[in-house]
């Protein structure tokens, strides 16, 4: 009687509805992975051909009958950069001290929501609102600064949710083992937690630079749409300046098509590029 059990638990039964269940499985993945391919191979197949040297190293002219993408691309980078100076310790401190610092509780449970909820905000609402508390109430108007400010309100959700689950999955011990041997708390987490958490960290940082090179509609209210080329480093985000994605939505307003395709393969590259880049890095701090 033992063995008859034994042999009836270990004997597969086979079901036709596991077998189905497996197809669709392996059928969603296969559609997913064809979607994507699909996307890039045609936004590829009509992006390449508008990309030349005339189109990456220069300003549209009226006069001359060109176009060029430099003063978007240039644009693009500052409102990265300053983004990320500003979103980056802010979230990352927000993190600390929620996961660190803060007794679980009420106050927590409040701030979490609020900053899950602040991550489904649509877009163009973050960019009604810069417009009007960054533009307007303190007459930073049309200006790079004031686009970057309003996509630190953006990213700030993803830097401090992805940190915060980086920080809980560093162990408990290390920080028993830590305190134990009489380091302080701030010692403790600088030493110990934030290095343990680092791969975290950089992919919420680099998650972050592909939603900030992704949006447009934030930006057409509070950056505009300006493209000349900057005069000078610090002058320049005082002023208009649109990015890749503004700059692609005007082109197809206008029915250029070649050029939003261009813009669309560099974007695309872009991403993937910033993909692999956190695979690598993840991987190479991990070991």
């Amino acid at each position: 009687m033992t063995n008859q059990t034994a042999s009836s638990l270990t004997k597969k039964k086979t079901r036709v509805s596991d077998y189905v269940l497996l197809a669709l499985i392996y059928f969603s993945a296969f559609l997913a992975v064809a979607i994507l391919v699909g996307i890039i191979i045609y936004v590829a197949y009509k992006g390449i051909p508008s990309i030349n040297w005339t189109f990456l190293s220069s300003i549209p002219s009226y006069i001359n009958k060109t176009f060029g993408i430099l003063g978007n691309l240039i644009n693009t980078l500052y409102i990265v950069v300053i983004t990320l100076l500003i979103a980056t310790p802010v979230g990352i401190g927000a993190a600390i001290y929620l996961t660190e610092y803060a007794k679980p509780g009420k106050v927590v449970r409040v701030i979490e929501f609020t900053t899950e909820t602040l991550a489904g905000i649509p877009s163009i609402i973050y960019g009604l609102f810069g417009m009007v508390f960054f533009g307007v109430s303190l007459k930073l108007g049309f200006s790079i600064l004031c686009g970057s400010l309003t996509l630190t309100l953006m990213v700030l959700p993803t830097i401090v949710r992805t940190t915060q689950e980086a920080l809980k999955a560093v162990p408990e011990s290390y920080r028993q083992g830590a305190m134990g041997i009489g380091a302080t708390k701030w010692y403790m987490i600088r030493t110990i937690i934030l290095p343990c958490a680092l791969p975290g960290i950089v992919t919420a940082v680099i998650l972050s630079i592909g939603r900030i090179v992704g949006e447009s509609a934030a930006l057409i209210f509070t950056a505009g749409s300006g493209y000349l080329l900057p005069t000078g480093i610090f002058e320049h985000i005082f002023k208009t300046g649109g990015t890749l994605t503004v700059q692609m939505y005007l082109s197809m307003s206008n029915g250029k098509t070649e050029q939003c395709f261009g813009i669309a393969f560099l974007l695309v590259a872009f991403v993937f590029l910033i993909n692999c880049l956190t695979k690598f890095l993840t991987s190479k701090m991990k070991k």
